[in-house]
């Protein structure tokens, strides 16, 4: 069966996206800085910032398709090294390695952020719109789609900017895990930021689908958002969340919380990708969060 080679496949998307590939008929190899079987497929041990290891790996693969989920993933990262290290020197080693293949994969798809697109005057956002990043997190990312373009002689290479999304088993550090986790302990109060910003907010297992999808029909050196569409600020979201858990809780601005050049409003616009791979259906909100807080343990 063709392979497909997922980096960062022990990380939160990875664990949904192996199952999806492998229903497609792909056999999986993980790519993931520690051995594990929480995806569920065999993983090898790689740092992508070290060239050789990156070279010996990929060779001995050789795969089929590629989709490259590692990276940095938390915008508010304070390790700026690593950042860029992970994000930049990391994809461009494992696009290298890729070109010395024996024979050349049929898509690489590259995961980037929405997070580059910053503060956008206009909504919804299309690719075209002009990127303007506004931390060192999306400045990482739209380095990364730069410098992979200088590979698109080589390979058939296509970048996914997804918008923000969510589910079970990922990390407490990102806001709509917290805020479930505080409704699901029943919480007397919650501490978080600007409440009023406005996210695009996806169910993962929506992007893993969207992906495999992209995988089979985007077009090499194209640019697509992955998204919903729609957007929900974190008020609403708190509404839902007492509303699904008959439980109300004080929530409480924390000046630390609020980021340095916040992205206010960030809501994508599906058109592109929907030629490309046709309609999906969009797996509402309200749905996403009843999953994860009706998640055991």
């Amino acid at each position: 069966m063709p392979t497909a080679l997922v980096t960062g496949v022990n990380g939160f998307t990875g664990r949904y996206l192996v199952p999806e590939l492998q229903l497609s008929g792909l056999t999986v190899v993980g790519v993931g800085q520690e051995l594990s079987t929480a995806s569920g497929t065999n993983v090898v041990k790689c740092d992508l910032t070290d060239r050789k290891s990156v070279m010996d790996v990929v060779g001995y693969v050789c795969p089929d398709v590629v989709v490259h989920l590692a990276g940095i993933a938390f915008a508010a990262h304070d390790d700026v090294e690593a950042l860029y290290a992970t994000n930049v020197l990391g994809t461009r080693n494992l696009l290298e390695a890729l070109s010395r293949c024996k024979r050349t994969p049929k898509a690489v798809l590259l995961a980037s952020s929405a997070n580059i697109y910053g503060n956008a005057d206009i909504m919804p956002i299309s690719e075209t719109t002009t990127p303007a990043p506004a931390n060192d997190y999306a400045v990482s990312k739209l380095a990364m789609e730069y410098m992979a373009r200088l590979w698109l002689d080589r390979l058939p290479i296509f970048i996914a900017r997804p918008f923000n999304y969510t589910g079970r088993g990922q990390s407490l550090q990102f806001l709509l895990p917290k805020i479930v986790n505080h409704f699901k302990r029943r919480s007397p109060s919650i501490e978080l930021g600007n409440l009023d910003v406005i996210r695009d907010f996806s169910d993962v297992r929506t992007i893993v689908h969207t992906y495999r999808r992209l995988i089979e029909s985007a077009s090499s050196g194209d640019v697509y958002n992955v998204c919903s569409g729609v957007g929900h600020s974190l008020q609403e979201v708190i509404s839902i969340m007492r509303d699904l858990s008959g439980h109300d809780l004080e929530v409480i601005v924390n000046p630390a919380f609020v980021r340095k050049n916040e992205v206010h409003t960030l809501i994508g616009s599906r058109e592109k990708l929907d030629v490309a791979i046709g309609s999906i259906e969009s797996i509402p909100i309200r749905q996403t969060l009843s999953w994860m807080l009706e998640a055991p343990g």
